[in-house]
C-alpha cells in the first residue's frame, strides 16, 4: 500500500543526509534530550538527557549516533530503531513519527537542526485513526522553555475566568519553571507567534474554532479524546479512534493541538471547574512524561489514547 503525502512528510527518517553532508562541526548541541518509545509513549526503548552529540547535529544524525537505525526506500525513511520496525505491512499499520519540543516536525529528520535544550521524541504508533498528531504534551515543560526552531516564544494563558483556581494554578506551574506568561481572557488578545494555553471548562474553551475540532476526534485534531459539545463528558478513544470509556463530572483533560504549520495550542479543560483544577494540577513534567494527552478522573490519570486490551 503506498504511503500518503501526509504520512511521508511526518515519517521520522525522511530525507536522510547523503554523502556525509550535514551542518558541520561545532561546539556541539547542549542540553538536548532523546526519547524513543512505542505505542503512543507506553513503552520506552531509549530515554536520555545526555545523548551523544557531535557539532551542530541534525535530528537524524543525533538518532543514528545514539541508536541502531535502519532505513528503506533508498535511505529516505526510518524503517527500524533498535530492531523495532515500522511500515504499512502490519495490521494496523504503524510507523515512526517524531516531535521536537512536543511539536510534530514539519520536515524530515535530516533537514531539522537540533538546538540547545531541544527535546527529541520518536514514537512508533498506529496511524489507523489519523496520520497527523500536530502536538503532544509528553515533552513538558517543552515547548514553553525552548519554543520552536531554537527560539523561545511568548506564552499566553487564556482563561475562561481570570480569577479562578484552575487559571491561578496553571500560571503558577509555569512560573515555577521560569516561564513568564501573560494572563488574559480567552480570545481577548492575539499574538501571531505565541504559545497559547486555554484554561476553563469545555463549554468555554470550545469557542476557539481550532480547539472545537477535538469534538470530531483525532482525524480533525490529533487528540484521542472527544469532549461532548455540552461539556458534560469526555470520551477517551482507542488508537483506532473508537470509544474506550466516557468520563463524567469532575473529569479533566490536558491536550495540545494545532493547525497545519501553526503554533501549538494547549488545552487545560474539564467537564466542570473541578475537572479544570484536576487538569491544571497535572501540568507537571513527571505526570505528563511520554503522554500524547492525559485525562483525569477520580484523582487518577487516564491514558489518551486508551491502550487497554
Amino acid at each position: 500500500m503506498p504511503r500518503s503525502p501526509l504520512l511521508v512528510a511526518a515519517v521520522a527518517g525522511l530525507l536522510i543526509a547523503l554523502g556525509g553532508c550535514g551542518l558541520g562541526s561545532g561546539e556541539g548541541t547542549k542540553g538536548a534530550s532523546l526519547n524513543v518509545t512505542l505505542d503512543f509513549g507506553s513503552k520506552t526503548l531509549l530515554d536520555t538527557n545526555e545523548p551523544k552529540t557531535d557539532g551542530e547535529d541534525t535530528v537524524m544524525r543525533l538518532l543514528q549516533r545514539n541508536a541502531k537505525v535502519e532505513t528503506r526506500y533508498g535511505g529516505g525513511f526510518v524503517q527500524s530503531i533498535n530492531g523495532k520496525t515500522g511500515g504499512t505491512d502490519g495490521d494496523p499499520p504503524e510507523d515512526w513519527m517524531y516531535y521536537v519540543n512536543g511539536i510534530q516536525a514539519p520536515k524530515g529528520a535530516a533537514a531539522t537542526q537540533v538546538h540547545d535544550g531541544d527535546s527529541i521524541w520518536f514514537d512508533r504508533h498506529s496511524w489507523q485513526a489519523t496520520q497527523n498528531v500536530p502536538a503532544v504534551v509528553g515533552s513538558f515543560p517543552e515547548p514553553f522553555l525552548h519554543g520552536r526552531d531554537g527560539r523561545r516564544l511568548p506564552v499566553l494563558v487564556e482563561c475562561a475566568e481570570l480569577q479562578s483556581a484552575g487559571c491561578d494554578k496553571v500560571v503558577k506551574q509555569l512560573a515555577d519553571l521560569g516561564v513568564v506568561s501573560a494572563r488574559n481572557q480567552i480570545r481577548s488578545s492575539f499574538v501571531k507567534e505565541s504559545l497559547r494555553v486555554l484554561v476553563g471548562p469545555w463549554v468555554a474553551v470550545r469557542d476557539e474554532t481550532i480547539v472545537r475540532r477535538m469534538e470530531q476526534g483525532p482525524s480533525a485534531s490529533g487528540v484521542y479524546a472527544k469532549p461532548a459539545a455540552d461539556g458534560k463528558s469526555i470520551t477517551v478513544l482507542k488508537p483506532d479512534g473508537k470509544p474506550a470509556r466516557t468520563l463524567g463530572a469532575g473529569s479533566g483533560l490536558v491536550a495540545a493541538t494545532a493547525v497545519p504549520d501553526g503554533f501549538p495550542i494547549w488545552v487545560i479543560t474539564g467537564t466542570d471547574d473541578a475537572g479544570v483544577v484536576a487538569a491544571a494540577g497535572a501540568l507537571d513534567e513527571t505526570t505528563l512524561h511520554n503522554h500524547f494527552a492525559l485525562a483525569l478522573s477520580g484523582g487518577q490519570g487516564v491514558d489518551v489514547p486508551d491502550l487497554s486490551p
